[in-house]
């Protein structure tokens, strides 16, 4: 399997533990109501009463993202080959299209399923417009999986020479791993586990063990939406994509200037960027720090449907 390019591979197996946590929502519907904030008036027409519902009914509140990592870099690869030809190919798509034609589900032979699907379209032999044309539920997926992967493939620019403020332009994978490249960190799957401090809960994250100091990456250029203290969290940004479809919490950070200087709220971030710094706090009053080891929670959340 070809790898992704040079200056974002150090990032592969980590983006994709963040893809997993995706799946922190309860289970896999095609579509489930979402409370409405505002009643209908009185006045409104037993039409227009039938129209709000039928958007309530579609509109999607839970998603379950559970497409293996060898289905993930089969597409990807297709999707970089075929970037520059006449027919490019789409792994959002592809992802898309083989969740819906095996009912949500991947196998063994969906990397295979893939790559076939890949070669018909590319010999033109179908379309992918011609292969969803029946399948009821492929808005769905692509709607779902688009939430999920939106920011992570496409076109950046790099420098051709440090210092020389010339760029080319590279098409690929453009996000990066929550801990900068260099520092040793260690993780294990944590996601999920029971939380008792405050209330019991799932952990809804992936804790990154290391050294305190090491700097904390923006897996994803966005908007500061969160900075602060939290009990929970400790020390922590949220950072919302631009396209208001992932949010990215980053907890624990250090006690002492846990922040990389001049971030605020509002402030833009790029992919990449140094955000913090990995600390112990939080589980604790303001201030505070943890009994255990340093750590980096990352976490991404999907916030597409939320209302």
């Amino acid at each position: 399997m070809k790898k992704p390019q040079k200056q974002t591979s150090v990032i592969t197996l980590e983006l994709f533990s963040l893809l997993m946590v995706c799946s922190l929502f309860a289970g896999l519907k095609y579509t489930q109501s979402a409370s409405t904030s505002a009643s209908v008036s009185k006045s409104s027409s037993a039409s227009e009463g039938k129209r709000d519902k039928k958007k309530d009914k579609d509109f999607i509140k839970w998603v379950n993202f559970t497409v293996p990592y060898e289905a993930l870099c089969v597409a990807y690869d297709l999707d970089v080959e075929s970037h520059d030809t006449d027919i490019p190919l789409n792994w959002i798509e592809l992802l898309a299209y083989t969740a819906t034609k095996n009912g949500g589900t991947f196998s063994n032979e969906s990397a295979r399923f893939i790559t076939q699907t890949a070669t018909d379209l590319s010999n033109r032999s179908t379309t992918m417009k011609k292969l969803t044309k029946d399948l009821k539920n492929y808005d769905y997926f692509l709607e779902a999986y688009t939430a999920v992967l939106g920011g992570y493939v496409g076109e950046y620019e790099l420098e051709t020479e440090p210092g020389s403020k010339k760029y080319e332009k590279h098409y690929g994978l453009k996000a990066f791993s929550p801990i900068a490249k260099g520092f040793p960190y260690g993780d294990f799957d944590d996601f999920g586990t029971a939380r008792s401090y405050g209330y019991s809960r799932p952990h809804l994250g992936h804790d990154m063990m290391g050294q305190i100091g090491t700097p904390i990456i923006a897996v994803e250029s966005g908007y500061v939406e969160a900075l602060g203290w939290n009990q929970y969290g400790g020390w922590r940004i949220g950072i919302r994509s631009f396209d208001k479809k992932r949010y990215y919490y980053y907890a624990h950070l250090r006690q002492n200037s846990p922040f990389q200087k001049g971030l605020k709220e509002g402030s833009v971030v790029t992919a990449g960027d140094v955000i913090g710094y990995m600390g112990h706090t939080g589980y604790s009053k303001k201030g505070g720090q943890q009994d255990h080891n340093p750590q980096s929670h990352s976490t991404s959340y999907n916030t597409y449907c939320t209302t």
